[in-house]
């Protein structure tokens, strides 16, 4: 997040994944999505009253005047995506009366419109927004990649009907998942005491009626666990807490929030701007306390911001993390076409488990005045337009679900930056009605590839088996788009052509419009869904979706951490958008190592744990230590560690290995690194 969870979900292959083809990362997946509960889901209707004045096709269209424009407002246009003027009326009124509530513009098709009303000298007062989708034919299938980051519980706080209409929106959309947020504190206010109720909980079941899986996250410690060295934007210094919480957590949300980050972008200053050892230590704790509460649920890594790097893909394979998450998760806020090469370090820190994108997008500067901060037309249409480009070439880049960032409205930077896919009052921007093309015509999708057209490098075309309108088929996201910023969006056009060997059944524009079984001769930046019969797709060379290398492994019930304070870490960033901590240590001066060892087992377990990496110019004094734990048990090894200012500074592969053997459970692995000035 910048600064602002009963089920089946196949992660197996019907999903996007980015996996690797291998039988035992395809059997490994197949086996976690068995694992997991079927969410009830039916096919969404509107709330009652429309909130955000949504509609489905065929439904009496009532758009609701603003309550700030009825005294003045005497007549109305209602204009598309476009511009396009699509009808106009008056607003009757009699005598003491201030008129009608709606405007009934009569039947309107699939899309995104505008409603602008005026006074009686002509003179434009404001505007809304509407929207019209297509109704799902089948419930949203359990697999669907087409995710939203919501965060319902903070948007609509202790305000249930706004949860709801939050919640039936993203549903109506045709979203699988979506990401809410929860304040540890406000939830556990005192070490073991919980609330009865609170926001968290009422989201998590309004969303759980609607049919709707929750990933939860949260980001910060409570005043009781934090102590004056790390504060309450870090991670509790005793990962028991961080145990025990998160086990009490799943126990509470089972059925309701079917997924977690136990931490969010923990990697940057904004939220603790952790070493990566940090982060695998605590990754640990957590999702062993997670599964002890249900072992049924999905644990995703606590998710990292900024451009990927090799250091953070390093830190979790050398700290042999990968059996302490079902899911990699990740965020982007970069150009598409930068996705396939960026995420080099995500496919590998991945290890053959399903990568969730768990907030993406690209802000745009709104020119608009505060409090709703809107975005000027055209950059409203190349927002919607990005949408598809964004999800497409994410699946094929690896992801396995793609939560766009975010619902609500939503700015940052002073309200100069906005995210949102809905304005203040939950009314749509087109960005929504494109995420609701995506969810009906990506339905349950699976990437099949990349079709590259020869002398064509600014044509995008991709492939997927998905189930649009409920049935299996073939469908093609096709766009033309040079690299650029925003300014340079929205310009390019290039011919295309399929072969004659497929054969096209329908046609559907960006905001989901049916053109028929058209196809348009000419791509633009608006993205076309091409619908072809199911198998159509393998007749076009297609480039293979992008995988990650599978790994196996076991969680050991013994943790390994590192303590030090954050005063001793510097930014070691490689590469620009890029945040990476390690800890900074002066040379020739003695560093007592805060090492610790804990055990969330059952059991009493005997072992020893020893240091099998030591970098060159490092001296360590008390290498090796013999150990006993008791369950829920911690105990400190005494340690130190010195490096002489004449042999260098040490590099990314300047890593310390402690490795800890014990009865009653598989291996421990704690990896970091010490550098000096």
């Amino acid at each position: 997040m910048r600064s602002v969870l009963p089920f089946v979900l196949c992660l197996a292959f019907h999903s996007g994944i980015a996996v690797a083809e291998s039988e035992q990362s395809v059997r490994a997946t197949n086996d976690l999505g068995r694992a997991l509960r079927a969410t009830p889901r039916r096919v969404p209707v509107p709330v009652v009253g429309h909130p955000g004045n949504v509609f489905l096709i065929g439904e009496d269209v009532a758009i609701k005047i603003p309550e700030q424009m009825r005294a003045e407002a005497v007549a109305w246009s209602l204009t598309d995506d476009r511009g396009n003027l699509v009808c106009r009326g008056s607003i009757p009124r009699e005598s003491g009366s201030s008129g009608p509530q709606v405007v009934r513009p009569g039947p309107l098709n699939i899309g995104w419109y505008r409603l602008e009303f005026s006074d009686r000298k002509t003179k434009p007062i404001g505007w809304t927004s509407a929207a019209v989708l297509a109704r799902l034919a089948t419930p949203v299938p359990q697999d669907s990649p087409i995710c939203v980051d919501s965060a319902t519980a903070w948007f609509a706080k202790d305000a249930p009907a706004n949860q709801r209409a939050l919640s039936r929106l993203a549903a109506l959309a045709g979203v699988n998942w979506v990401r809410d947020r929860l304040k540890w504190e406000e939830i556990e206010p005192e070490p073991g005491r919980f609330r009865e109720t609170t926001t968290y909980d009422s989201s998590a079941t309004i969303h759980a009626e609607d049919g709707l899986k929750v990933l939860q996250v949260f980001h910060d410690t409570p005043r009781w666990a934090a102590d004056d060295v790390d504060g309450r934007g870090r991670f509790p210094a005793d990962l028991r807490i961080a145990y025990r919480s998160c086990k009490s957590l799943a126990r509470r949300f089972r059925n309701r929030v079917q997924a977690w980050e136990p931490w969010n972008e923990a990697n940057v200053r904004n939220f603790g701007g952790h070493a990566i050892d940090q982060m695998c230590s605590y990754q640990k704790a957590a999702y062993l306390g997670l599964k002890a509460g249900d072992p049924a649920m999905v644990v995703g890594w606590n998710a990292l911001a900024g451009t990927p790097t090799e250091i953070h893909a390093q830190g979790v394979l050398e700290n042999e993390t990968w059996p302490y998450f079902d899911t990699y998760n990740t965020h982007t806020y970069d150009w598409p076409e930068s996705y396939v090469d960026l995420w080099k370090p995500i496919r590998k820190a991945a290890c053959g488990r399903p990568i969730w994108i768990t907030e993406a997008d690209r802000g745009v500067h709104s020119a608009g005045d505060p409090p709703w901060h809107d975005l000027p037309p055209r950059d409203e249409r190349l927002k919607a337009q990005f949408m598809a480009h964004s999800y497409a070439t994410s699946l094929f880049a690896g992801a396995n679900r793609h939560f766009h960032f975010i619902l609500g409205h939503y700015c940052e930077q002073g309200g100069k930056v906005q995210f949102g896919l809905l304005r203040l009052d939950h009314t749509p921007r087109p960005s929504y009605v494109a995420l609701a093309a995506l969810g009906r015509c990506l339905a349950g999708a699976r990437c099949l590839g990349k079709w590259s057209i020869q002398g064509q490098p600014h044509v995008h075309v991709f492939a997927f088996r998905a189930r649009p309108d409920g049935v299996e088929r073939d469908v093609l996201v096709a766009w033309a788009e040079r690299p650029g910023d925003w300014g340079n969006k929205g310009m390019t056009t290039a011919a295309w052509a399929l072969p004659k060997t497929v054969r096209v059944l329908d046609v559907f524009d960006y905001l989901g419009r049916s053109l028929s079984a058209k196809t348009p001769e000419q791509l633009s930046s608006a993205a076309h869904f091409v619908v072809l019969r199911s198998g159509d797709a393998e007749k076009l060379p297609l480039e293979p979706p992008k995988a990650s290398e599978f790994r196996g492994g076991t969680p050991s019930s013994v943790v390994l951490q590192l303590r030090m304070p954050p005063a001793e870490k510097t930014d070691l960033s490689e590469q620009p958008w890029a945040e990476v901590h390690a800890h900074l240590v002066e040379a020739d001066k003695p560093v007592n190592l805060e090492l610790y060892a804990y055990n969330f087992g059952n059991k009493t377990t005997r072992g020893t744990i020893q240091f099998g990496s030591i970098p060159s110019g490092w001296k360590i004094s008390g290498d090796r230590f013999e150990i006993a734990l008791a369950p829920m048990q911690r105990k400190r090894l005494a340690c130190q560690a010195i490096r002489h200012a004449n042999t260098g500074k040490g590099g990314a592969d300047s890593w310390f290995k402690l490795r800890g053997e014990f009865s009653n459970t598989t291996a421990s692995v704690l990896a970091f690194r010490l550098l000096c000035e």
